[in-house]
């Protein structure tokens, strides 16, 4: 196999350097330049002062490449381009002064409002849902000190160590450039071949392949703020913070093939969630939580925890919950409010604070620049939605759509027009003012990699041999399944060399679904170590799996002469466990009941398949069932609820149509009686087995 991993070498100063894979794959002869035609010597890491140092503003490389990245969209989002958002408050648990001076964070019970945008990050504004996918999680705090900014991902880690290779992760898994698709989708040779000459994209692509990539909704995922960053308090002692946001009405995905139909039965399945869940008060809400730790224990870490391809396990350190947000109100208007929003991880109060995490560092740079093109003007900031709730005062005027009537003639400082008897403006405060961490650097001016970043293998080594067996399956399945739309052999082949670092299992069942031949480990920069499981990060029978109806919905289907009264007890059932029953017919102007009356559905079976709901019942007469399997929207229905691992209620009536279907009683499958709403807040996952082939 040829060598493709990127390792450290020093030079004859000392200076660490990044060894460039000899014998990578390569284009013609040619030498990389900047715009200018400046030839660039490093186009793997950003300019910064000592290998774990801050970034230094002189990085012209960086700057010019971020620059154009960030102006490639107008006037959509390069990445998140489709959202959903929702207005909600965050309230604290207990006062943090001992670790941050943040005014949010001070007094019990307070509440600051909010508004949380949720993404993906692949596709366009008019891709679809529910794609494999990473969830954008972006969080704007209005705190009385200013707004702050928690921009995150329903994914811990991310692919890359250093910012300037960001526009080369986008460019490769959006869209190939001469054909326009596939949109949406990382299944394609561009994304593939990127990644695979890059190991520190490994551990991020466990995640991916992972169930967390196609969640149920956006109520039912994590979010993370992903970077390593600061807590400072009023004595200024700093503290690294980690930020977790975990979702109180539990952990969910799909399965592949129900993903893939909810995209055609609903493109809009997710956001439609989210309105209808606030519309009907069951509003969504997640924990905020905190891993809090000092430079002790990050130095005994075998990772550094400035790598944004690394966490730090729960089991480790733990998460302490300390607040929760409520999101309560839908929009009013999605472009005023949804779409123009903009986030920037540089919007902290005085109280967080940031660390030189090189990926962290050039977003710092890159999201400010981003909004000026996207909304069109510098006063973007303006607009309701990103209004700060608390005053602003400052000495920048003019630019395109200046809403801000400023008075008087002081438009500097220093200024002494208070002599004169005029209002010379605000002035900056030493003592409430925000002050950067004094945190000492020194070091060389280097285009490196720090050596603690070299193991790009241990952690998802880690990922994968926590998950649940089922997950196991899904994340082999998955990376089969990609692979197989990879057209260049050679691309499948050094994905498979790098996952035989991580498992031999993993590696070896991938080859297996593709049917080829599994190559040898490739070369790795650090020694892959076998770190202690964490149990934490499952989804399937983790500590988030709830068993519970509360915020569900139980699609049910009644035919003319369905029982009325089996009927309204199932309906009541499910509402008294917090869900929701969606009653389904074959018209939707309703059906005539056993006792004559007429029920009026809420969608038509045709539009309405089960893979829109979390569990099924079937309220069916004799005759209706008869009519029914020979209806293939009605087989479907139930073959789909039982393929997805879902539970299906019914009555004795309905049992031809269960037959027909193919469907196998187990403990999911269930007479309709009381015993129903238990059965029905959980998937079977031991049926996989029986309904279809997994890696």
């Amino acid at each position: 196999m040829t060598d493709l991993t990127y390792e450290t070498e020093r030079g004859e100063g000392g200076e660490l350097h990044q060894r460039h894979p000899a014998k990578a794959p390569h284009g013609p002869e040619g030498h990389l330049t900047t715009n200018q035609g400046i030839r660039v010597s490093d186009n793997q890491n950003q300019l910064k002062t000592g290998p774990r140092g801050p970034v230094a503003l002189e990085d012209f490389v960086l700057r010019e490449k971020i620059f154009h990245f960030d102006h490639e969209r107008i006037p959509e989002r390069i990445v998140h381009a489709r959202g959903s958002a929702a207005h909600g408050f965050f309230e604290n648990y207990e006062s943090l002064s001992d670790l941050t001076k943040a005014d949010l964070f001070q007094r019990a019970g307070e509440r600051t409002p909010l508004f949380t945008r949720f993404s993906t990050v692949a596709g366009g504004a008019g891709s679809v849902d529910t794609p494999r996918d990473v969830r954008g999680f972006a969080v704007k705090f209005y705190t009385k000190e200013g707004n702050w900014d928690l921009v995150g991902n329903n994914i811990p880690v991310f692919f890359i160590q250093d910012a300037i290779k960001f526009p080369d992760l986008v460019h490769s898994v959006k869209m190939e450039a001469d054909r326009g698709f596939p949109q949406a989708a990382t299944a394609h040779d561009t994304f593939w071949d990127f990644v695979s000459l890059m190991p520190e994209s490994t551990h991020m692509l466990l995640w991916i392949m992972s169930d967390r990539t196609i969640p149920r909704n956006f109520r039912t995922i994590q979010g993370f703020g992903v970077h390593t960053f600061r807590f400072v308090n009023a004595k200024g002692r700093s503290t690294f913070v980690k930020f977790h946001w975990k979702p109180k009405q539990g952990l969910a995905s799909t399965i592949w093939d129900e993903a893939v139909k909810i995209a055609g039965a609903d493109p809009d399945f997710q956001r439609r969630d989210l309105f209808e869940a606030i519309e009907h008060g069951d509003f969504p809400e997640w924990e905020l939580g905190v891993q809090t730790f000092d430079e002790k224990f990050a130095e005994s870490l075998p990772y550094d925890v400035l790598d944004a391809t690394k966490i730090i396990p729960e089991e480790i350190l733990p998460v302490r919950p300390i607040g929760r947000m409520v999101l309560d109100r839908y929009p009013d208007n999605f472009f005023a409010e949804t779409e123009q929003v903009a986030f920037c991880p540089a919007n902290v109060p005085p109280g967080v604070d940031f660390t030189n995490d090189p990926l962290l560092q050039g977003r710092l740079f890159s999201y400010l620049d981003t909004q000026k093109s996207r909304l069109g003007t510098a006063n973007f900031h303006q607009l309701p939605i990103n209004a700060p709730k608390c005053p602003v005062m400052n000495f920048q005027r003019d630019g395109q759509m200046q809403m801000a009537i400023p008075k008087g003639r002081a438009n500097y400082e220093p200024n002494g027009l208070a002599e004169n008897g005029e209002d010379s403006g605000p002035r900056e405060c030493p003592a409430t003012g925000f002050r950067t961490f004094p945190a000492p650097e020194q070091g060389d001016m280097l285009r490196v990699r720090p050596e603690s970043f070299a193991d790009h293998y241990s952690q998802a080594r880690l990922f994968y041999r926590s998950l649940d067996p089922a997950e196991q399956a899904h994340v082999a399945s998955a990376f089969a399944f990609e692979l197989s739309k990879v057209a260049i052999e050679a691309v499948r082949e050094r994905v498979l060399a790098n996952l035989g670092n991580v498992d031999p299992d993993l590696a070896g069942r991938v080859a297996n679904g593709l049917n080829i031949a599994c190559p040898k480990p490739s070369p790795t920069a650090a020694p892959v170590l076998d770190l202690e499981l964490s149990p934490a990060l499952r989804i399937i029978r983790g500590a988030l799996d709830l068993d519970t109806l509360k915020g569900r919905t139980v699609g049910v289907l009644i035919v003319d002469g369905s029982d009325g009264a089996i009927l309204d007890r199932v309906v009541a059932d499910v509402e008294k466990a917090g869900g929701r029953a969606f009653i389904v017919s074959p018209r939707v102007g309703g059906v005539k009941l056993a006792d004559g009356s007429v029920r009026k559905a809420d969608g038509q079976l045709a539009g309405s398949p089960s893979v829109l709901f979390d569990a099924a019942a079937l309220v069916l007469s004799a005759e209706g069932c008869a009519a029914l399997t020979k209806e293939a929207a009605a087989v479907q229905f139930v073959m789909d609820a039982f393929g997805h691992l879902k539970a299906i209620g019914f009555t004795p009536e309905a049992k031809p149509l269960l037959d027909k279907a193919g469907v196998e009683l187990d403990e999911g499958v269930v007479a309709l009686d009381r015993n129903f709403v238990k059965a029905a807040g959980k998937r079977y996952w031991d049926r996989e087995a029986k309904v279809r082939m997994l890696a």
